[in-house]
């Protein structure tokens, strides 16, 4: 694995990380938003990823100047994460008696979004710890790169 294929993973991981923090904050703004666009309560949002499987850090140009068992060799790397869609949680909302709140049914009930706020920071904080890994391995990538330019000269 080349030196620019692991900054790319790392990216890609950065990238995908980011993206579900800022899903996580727009749950937790949510989470008392009882009426949407469509009328119903807020739904819960959730991040799915996906492998970045066979797509090649290397051109097609020089892949095809290879011959072909190299060349698959080299397509299969994963090279990172990607977000392959950004899913509703169809879970029920919690059901409330207030009678005096706008949105309340007929018979006084409110459904609230099915945010749960303690899910939401765990949620949170291992998107936090997985950003910072990313980080990490940058950063480790950078020193070794550092080291073999050094040992070079």
């Amino acid at each position: 694995m080349s030196f620019w294929n692991s900054l790319k993973i790392s990216a890609s991981g950065l990238s995908a990380q980011r993206l579900r923090l800022d899903v996580i904050s727009n749950n937790i703004a949510n989470s008392e938003t009882t009426r949407t666009d469509d009328g119903t309560a807020y739904k819960r949002q959730d991040v799915v990823f996906a492998s970045n499987k066979n797509q090649s850090p290397i051109p097609s140009l020089i892949l095809s100047n290879q011959k072909t068992t190299n060349a698959n060799h080299i397509s299969d790397h994963e090279n990172g994460v990607r977000v392959a869609a950004i899913v509703e949680d169809d879970s029920p909302g919690t059901k409330v008696y207030e009678p005096t709140h706008p949105d309340a049914d007929e018979d006084g009930y409110v459904i609230y979004p099915n945010v749960n706020l303690v899910v939401e920071m765990t949620n949170m904080l291992s998107a936090t710890r997985s950003y910072e890994a990313n980080l990490s391995a940058i950063e480790a990538s950078k020193s070794m790169a550092l080291r073999a330019l050094d040992i070079g000269s």
